[in-house]
C-alpha cells in the first residue's frame, strides 16, 4: 500500500486493518509513517502493519524494497495510492533518475514496483488497486514529450501521469496471469496535504467553503479504493464517488473513463515502460 502516511492513504490502511488485513506500508518518511501507525491503532488497536522504506522518486529505492521481500511473501492486495501534485509550482522538478517528478512518482515508480513484485502477485492471484484521478478523464498521453521536457504544465503533468498509471494497470490485467486490476479515484478531497498547493492559490473564504461543502473527507474518499480492493465486481471497473461528475459522495462502481479503455494506448504505455526501465 503506497502513499499511506497521511490523507486518503492513511484512511485506506485504517479500513484494510479494520477488515483484518495485515498491511505492508512502504513510506518515504519513516517519522510520518510511525505517526500514521499510531493514529491507525487508536481506531484499530490490533492493526497489523509493517513499515518499510520506499521513495518512488528513486528507482534504486524501489529496487531495494522489492529485493527485500521474501519469495514466500504473500501479497493478496496491492494498492497503488501514492501521488504528488504540484499545481502551484510552475517549475519542472526532475528526479535523481532524470524524470519529471509527477511522471516518476505517480506512474513510473509504481510501474517499477509492480515489475519487481509481479511474481508474488501472480502466485497469490492478487488484486491490484490503481488509484487514478478524475483529472485522467480528459488527459492525453503526449508521446513526443512524455515527461514535459519541452512543454511543461503542472496540471497536465499530473493528469497525464495518472492516465498513464491507469492504462498501465489495465494492461497489467491483460498480461499478468491471474492478477485482477480494479481502478479507483477519490474525487475531490479538499482537506488533504496533497490539495494544499491548490488551496494556496485561492481566497481563504473560498477554501473554507469548499472544505465544508465540496468534495469528500479523507475517510469517505478512502472508501473507493477499499471497495476496489474488496468488491466482487468484475473488471474492468472503477470505484468512484457517486455525486455529480464523480466529484464527491459515497463510493459506487462506474465504467472507467473512456481514455482508460483504449487498449492501443495501454499497450503503448506498457512498451514505453519497458524501454524506460530497461
Amino acid at each position: 500500500m503506497t502513499g499511506a502516511s497521511d490523507g486518503v492513504g492513511l484512511e485506506i490502511v485504517r479500513l484494510l486493518a479494520d477488515a483484518g488485513a495485515a498491511v505492508i506500508m512502504p513510506v518515504r518518511n519513516r517519522a510520518k509513517g510511525e505517526a500514521a501507525i499510531e493514529r491507525i491503532r487508536q481506531a484499530v488497536s490490533d492493526a497489523r502493519i509493517v513499515l518499510l522504506n520506499l521513495d518512488l522518486a528513486r528507482l534504486d529505492s524501489v529496487d531495494t524494497l522489492t529485493a527485500s521481500l521474501r519469495e514466500d511473501t504473500a501479497i493478496d492486495i496491492c494498492v497503488l495510492n501514492a501521488g504528488v501534485v504540484l499545481l502551484g509550482d510552475r517549475r519542472r522538478h526532475v528526479t535523481a533518475d532524470g524524470f519529471e517528478l509527477h511522471f516518476q512518482t505517480n506512474f513510473l515508480g509504481h510501474a517499477a514496483l509492480i515489475r519487481g513484485i509481479l511474481p508474488l502477485l501472480e502466485r497469490s492471484q492478487a488484486r491490484v488497486v490503481v488509484q487514478t484521478s478524475i483529472a485522467a478523464a480528459r488527459a492525453r498521453m503526449a508521446w513526443d514529450d512524455l515527461d514535459g521536457a519541452r512543454r511543461y504544465r503542472p496540471y497536465r503533468a499530473y493528469a497525464s501521469s495518472k492516465l498513464a498509471l491507469g492504462l498501465y494497470g489495465l494492461e497489467l490485467a491483460r498480461r499478468a496471469g491471474g492478477v485482477t486490476v480494479n481502478l479507483s479515484h477519490p474525487g475531490v478531497v479538499p482537506n488533504t496535504a496533497i490539495a494544499a498547493p491548490v488551496r494556496a492559490l485561492l481566497p481563504h473564504d473560498l477554501v473554507d467553503w469548499a472544505v465544508r461543502r465540496v468534495g469528500n473527507a479523507p475517510s469517505t474518499a478512502a472508501q473507493t479504493a477499499f471497495d476496489a480492493a474488496t468488491s466482487a465486481a468484475g473488471p474492468p471497473v472503477m470505484f468512484a464517488p457517486s455525486g455529480p461528475f464523480g466529484l464527491w459522495g459515497p463510493a459506487v462502481s462506474r465504467t472507467p473513463f473512456r481514455r482508460l479503455l483504449d487498449a492501443d494506448e495501454a499497450g503503448r504505455v506498457w512498451s514505453e515502460t519497458d524501454r524506460l526501465l530497461s
